[in-house]
């Protein structure tokens, strides 16, 4: 029987250097030099396994502009494998759990991120293409790709969000959340308290995806109005370029919160997390304040600035 909560009234005014992810029946969270990864086992305790992030992360040139935002989003995609593998690993058998290789695990990965890139560039601009002679302009050209890569991101999640099978996960994305934002607002971390703070969150990485598809639309414009294959290598050439400039967009837009215009522009992205968060129990409030307590066990918090950081800016 799940645990009553409290309708959501709390957020915080400030950005901690933590950051995270919903996982199978689990959530990771990930700090300054270490990540953890909670998992609610089948028998009903909690599983937590804990990680050190890798050294490169304090180089100089992993935090230059744009490119952190690269090398923020090529960690978030290995530590992302990782808790994946761990939460699914948790809820199997031992022979199960030996039945999955990491090359599988791989696979997957390139898979997913191959068709990423197929519906929300190729495609777009393969569609725009087909009517580009009844186009007046190379401008109206990337408005019109624009709104159709927007279109189809919304509905993808909104389809997403119709999946009864994720619907669980959307739950530990909303303890997440609200784990989160319960320490940035140096509030207890119990499930009683976590429960008070909302579901959404600006650093949230499904306003960093919503970014992604206004940013490409305007970088995309200064490219012009080619021959197929040349927009469609355009565009997977370009992806890293909009996924660095949108990391710096959801990275000054979390250290600017609590400006009123900020948080203007930053509502669609909080409302598009209605789509991927659920209010969770207090069993999950649990199991994601158990990945933070891991991962604080190590910590120092307030040591560093999350604007010194990397990656953390965006919560998963």
């Amino acid at each position: 029987m799940r645990n009553a909560v409290r309708a959501p009234d709390l957020t915080a005014s400030r950005d901690a250097p933590v950051g995270g992810q919903a996982v199978l029946e689990g959530v990771m969270m990930r700090g300054v030099a270490h990540w953890a990864v909670a998992v609610r086992k089948p028998e009903g305790d909690i599983s937590v396994q804990e990680f050190t992030l890798p050294r490169h992360r304090a180089r100089s040139w992993a935090r230059l502009p744009l490119i952190r935002g690269v090398v923020a989003l090529y960690e978030s995609m290995k530590m992302g494998l990782k808790a994946l593998s761990v939460a699914t690993t948790a809820q199997l058998s031992e022979e199960e759990a030996q039945a999955l290789s990491g090359g599988l695990w791989g696979a997957m990965v390139v898979i997913a991120m191959v068709f990423a890139i197929g519906l929300f560039f190729v495609v777009p601009v393969t569609a725009t293409n087909l009517i580009k002679h009844q186009l007046d302009s190379s401008w109206l050209f990337w408005l019109v790709e624009g709104v159709i890569r927007t279109a189809l991101f919304l509905g993808y999640l909104a389809l997403l969000a119709k999946m009864p099978d994720l619907r669980r996960v959307f739950e530990y994305h909303g303890a997440e959340h609200k784990t989160i934002s319960c320490y940035e607002a140096g509030d207890e971390l119990t499930p009683a308290r976590a429960a008070q703070y909302s579901r959404l969150h600006p650093r949230c990485g499904t306003s960093f995806l919503l970014v992604v598809m206004i940013v490409s639309i305007f970088v995309f414009a200064l490219t012009g109005v080619h021959a197929w294959w040349i927009l469609v290598l355009t565009r997977i050439v370009g992806v890293p370029v909009v996924v660095g400039i949108s990391f710096e967009v959801i990275k000054w837009a979390g250290r600017n919160r609590r400006r009123r215009w900020v948080q203007i522009v930053m509502y669609p992205g909080l409302q598009l997390q209605k789509l991927t968060t659920r209010e969770p129990s207090l069993d999950q409030l649990e199991v994601a304040i158990a990945a933070l307590d891991a991962v604080l066990a190590h910590e120092t918090p307030g040591e560093l600035d999350v604007g010194e950081l990397l990656g953390v800016e965006v919560v998963a």
